[in-house]
């Protein structure tokens, strides 16, 4: 059984889900801790196989937060490059997709908890051109194919 992951390493792996071209001493400024920590812990979750890649890859099984879901996002069409820049700077977002329809945009969360969502629904709520969103949780995956 693996390892669970401390609040540092989750943190870590959050801001190489960001940026992973992040150099070393901006990583260890934004934990708060030494450079050599922070280089200790890549190389150990690097080593341990929970980081299998660059972008980061990271392993289900270890680290996937357990809240998934599906926030639908209609924007005012003018702003849509700030929207999106601005949702692409939240590591809960996993993927974004615009879409037809009512809806502009189709964002994938993944969050640790039903309060974490909420706070990043009303985060992206706030953002300058967001007009509405409709949000669903994901309850269990029944097909899930490589793209």
């Amino acid at each position: 059984m693996a390892t669970p992951l401390d609040p540092l390493d989750r943190q870590l792996l959050d801001l190489l889900k960001v940026n992973a071209r992040l150099p070393m001493v901006q990583l260890a400024k934004a934990l708060g801790c030494a450079r050599s920590t922070a280089q200790l812990r890549l190389k150990a979750l690097e080593d341990t196989g929970v980081i299998t890649g660059y972008t980061v890859g990271v392993t289900a099984n270890r680290s996937a937060p357990g809240i998934h879901a599906m926030v639908l996002i209609s924007i005012e069409s003018k702003n849509e490059p700030e929207v999106v820049r601005a949702l692409s700077k939240r590591h809960e977002i996993t993927k974004l997709y615009s879409v037809s329809g009512r809806y502009d945009l189709c964002a994938l969360l993944a969050t640790e908890s039903t309060h974490e969502l909420d706070a990043v629904i009303d985060k992206m709520r706030v953002i300058k051109g967001v007009i509405e969103t409709f949000s669903t949780i994901l309850l269990a995956t029944k097909l899930d194919r490589p793209e």
